[in-house]
């Protein structure tokens, strides 16, 4: 029986001290070893439940602790994260299983001097009956901070952008596991009769209102093994980036770049809009992933779609396009669910963000023709890469305007912004969170 507690071990080691990404290393650890389907599924909660909570944990270690956390050695501290996660998160495990695993996993590890000291803190916090203090709520920043496991500066700056209770109804949205959402390819089916062939096969399915071909799955095992993936039937992608594509609307027989395309996932959803008629160029400095977005689109039965390397920093020129997508990389605020450990990187040169992004929609807005339509999107909660990047590009060049955005029923403005301007936050709509701004080149 493989020993989960092990190998989730090796994969925080790798995200928190080598820089791995959890899901990365995470389907790496799945292929490398033999996994039933309840390993899988006991690794990933640990994983990244650990991830989201590790602020929080140390928090009440600190509580339990003579040592400092900067002084416990870091193999320790993670089979702390461990045990302590158990304890407090997963009631299905034994108070007993947790400590005692703990301690096994200490000499597993060749950890001997520390087994005696994880053993103490864990079997310390279970005579006192698992309690803990929180941080006064009269310090929201500190209180936000623990609860939610997000680092100071983070919940300051989100308070500043939005609020208290935006800023805390967005961080209880980071928390858990993201759903899966998946849009229909109505090239190949229809809605009613995808949802029929996946319910029949035990799948549970959900309608999202705000969305007319989409659908939240649950219960689904492997979705590759799934007939209806393999056929092309629908694939995943999140409602925000799907509503991202829906406000592109792109229209059969138009020419389209998208500038920062992978995992494609908008380039695809704009192919199924066109109902396969025209040109996407779908564009990204990565070789694998121009693979990737090659294979998603014959799975899909997609042939208007053209993924090529290009990097949209440096490259000016693009074929003359009636619509621009320019998703730019960014912080990644929003998808803290999916990329958990975002909040713990201290190198992601986030200060130089802005800078980037405002020269990949330069750029690529010198290629729209009159009354050509860009739209400019993020997967960030931060204002200084959203509004404020949309405000000095429009201040600078009077030849765009802001084109309003129709909201779908259900959706609405949480925060005031320019009618040519959303932002979805995590938690209201059970969408990652994401920031959308829809541009347009005056015609005169």
């Amino acid at each position: 029986m493989a020993n989960v507690r092990n190998i989730a071990y090796h994969v925080l080691y790798r995200v928190l001290y080598e820089d791995a990404y959890s899901a990365i290393a995470l389907n790496n650890a799945v292929h490398k070893e033999v996994l039933s389907g309840v390993d899988v599924s006991f690794l990933s909660a640990l994983v990244y439940g650990v991830l989201e909570r590790k602020l929080t944990l140390e928090y009440i270690i600190r509580q339990y602790s003579s040592i400092r956390i900067k002084k416990i050695e870091k193999g320790t501290l993670i089979v702390l994260y461990l045990g302590m996660y158990q304890l407090i998160y997963m009631d299905k495990v034994p108070d007993s299983a947790a400590v005692n695993e703990s301690v096994k996993l200490c000499k597993q590890l060749k950890l001997y001097k520390s087994a005696g000291f994880v053993n103490a803190v864990l079997r310390n916090f279970v005579r006192a009956d698992k309690a803990y203090r929180l941080p006064d709520r009269h310090n929201i920043v500190k209180y936000c901070s623990v609860v939610y496991s997000c680092p100071e500066s983070m919940v300051e700056e989100l308070i500043a952008n939005y609020g208290e209770d935006l800023t805390e109804r967005a961080l209880q949205g980071i928390l858990g596991r993201p759903p899966v959402t998946v849009r229909v390819n109505t090239l190949k089916t229809d809605k009613a009769t995808l949802t029929k062939a996946l319910t029949a096969q035990g799948v549970i399915v959900n309608e999202i209102p705000f969305l007319e071909n989409s659908l939240h799955l649950s219960a689904t095992g492997s979705l590759e093994k799934i007939p209806e993936f393999q056929q092309g039937h629908f694939f995943v992608e999140d409602a925000a980036s799907q509503l991202c594509a829906e406000l592109l609307d792109a229209q059969p027989g138009e020419t389209i770049a998208d500038v920062c395309a992978a995992p494609g996932g908008k380039s695809l959803y704009s192919a199924i809009l066109m109902e396969n008629r025209g040109e996407i160029h779908a564009y990204d400095i990565h070789e694998h992933k121009i693979k990737l977005m090659k294979q998603n689109a014959d799975r899909l039965g997609i042939s208007i779609l053209r993924p090529e390397i290009r990097d949209a920093s440096l490259d000016r020129e693009l074929p003359e396009c009636d619509r621009i997508l320019c998703d730019v990389p960014c912080s990644g605020w929003g998808i803290l669910r999916r990329k958990p450990e975002i909040r713990y990187k201290t190198d992601t040169n986030i200060d130089i963000l802005p800078n980037l992004q405002y020269s990949i929609l330069c750029m690529s807005a010198e290629n729209l023709p009159l009354d050509g339509v860009l739209v400019y999107s993020t997967c960030t909660l931060r204002q200084a890469e959203n509004h404020d990047i949309i405000r000095r590009f429009l201040a600078e060049h009077p030849d765009f305007i802001g084109e309003p955005i129709k909201l779908p029923d259900g959706i609405d403005h949480l925060i005031e912004e320019e009618p040519y301007c959303l932002t979805l936050l995590p938690g209201v709509y059970d969408t990652d969170g994401f920031f959308i701004a829809k541009l347009r080149r005056r015609s005169s």
